[in-house]
C-alpha cells in the first residue's frame, strides 16, 4: 500500500483540524501530541504496556469504544501489534477500527537512538500521514453529535459541574468520587477529565437530571 503525501494546496484545505467522532487510542503522550496536530479527537493513551495492568482504564475504554467508537492506532513495530491483539481480544469488534502507519526507517528527534527496529512511530508521522491512516480505518470526520430538532446538542459545561458540587468546592473532590465510582469509571479523573468524558457518555439533560443536588 503505497503512502501518498499530499500537495501543499490539498494539506492547506485541511489546517483547520477535521474533527473525528470517534476516540482514538494511542501508546503515549508524544504519540497524543502529533495525532492532534492532525485532528481535533477525544485521545487516550495505553501508558505502552500499563493499559493491561489498569482495570479502570480498560473498563473506561470499553465505555467509550460502545458510545463513539475505538480507533487503535499504535506503532508498526512487535510491541505496536502486541498491544493491538489483545486490545483486539479484549473488545467487541465491532466497536473497534484499527489504523495503520506505514513502516518508515528513522528516529524521531528527541530521541537518542534508534528503536529497536529502527521504525520511526505515530509520534514521527506527519499530519498528513495520520489523516490518510484515519481515512482508510473508516474514521468518521466532523460532525461529531448527531443533529437534534432544536439543532446542535447543549454541552455539558464547567458551570454544570461546579453547580452540582463536582468542582471548585471543599467536597467536590469527594462528591466527584462518588459519582465516577457509580458511574464506573476511573475514580482518579480531574474535573476537566471528567467533563470530557461526560460530553462523551451523556447529553447535558441526562446529566441535569442526575447530577448531584
Amino acid at each position: 500500500m503505497h503512502y501518498k503525501l499530499r500537495s501543499k494546496t490539498a494539506f492547506e484545505e485541511i489546517e483547520k483540524l477535521k474533527a473525528v467522532r470517534e476516540v482514538i487510542l494511542v501508546e503515549g503522550r508524544y504519540d497524543k501530541g502529533t495525532v492532534l496536530n492532525a485532528v481535533n479527537a477525544t485521545i487516550i493513551e495505553t501508558s505502552g504496556f500499563g493499559i493491561f495492568s489498569d482495570k479502570e482504564k480498560l473498563a473506561l475504554v470499553r465505555k467509550l469504544a460502545e458510545k463513539r467508537g475505538l480507533i487503535i492506532l499504535t506503532d508498526s513495530d512487535k510491541a505496536g501489534f502486541f498491544i493491538r491483539g489483545r486490545l483486539r481480544g479484549m473488545l467487541e469488534k465491532h466497536n473497534v477500527k484499527h489504523a495503520y502507519i506505514p513502516d518508515v526507517k528513522g528516529r524521531e528527534r528527541r530521541k537518542a537512538s534508534d528503536s529497536k527496529e529502527g521504525k520511526l512511530g505515530v509520534e514521527g508521522m506527519t499530519a498528513d500521514v495520520i489523516i490518510q491512516a484515519l481515512e482508510r480505518a473508516g474514521a468518521t470526520f466532523d460532525g461529531l453529535e448527531e443533529p437534534t430538532q432544536h439543532g446542535d446538542p447543549e454541552p455539558i459545561t464547567t458551570a454544570d459541574l461546579y453547580l452540582a458540587g463536582l468542582s471548585g468546592g471543599a467536597s467536590s473532590a469527594l462528591k466527584r468520587r462518588e459519582l465516577l465510582r457509580s458511574l464506573e469509571l476511573p475514580e482518579r479523573l480531574s474535573a476537566s477529565k471528567l467533563l470530557d468524558v461526560l460530553n462523551i457518555l451523556y447529553t447535558r439533560d441526562e446529566f441535569l437530571s442526575w447530577r448531584t443536588p
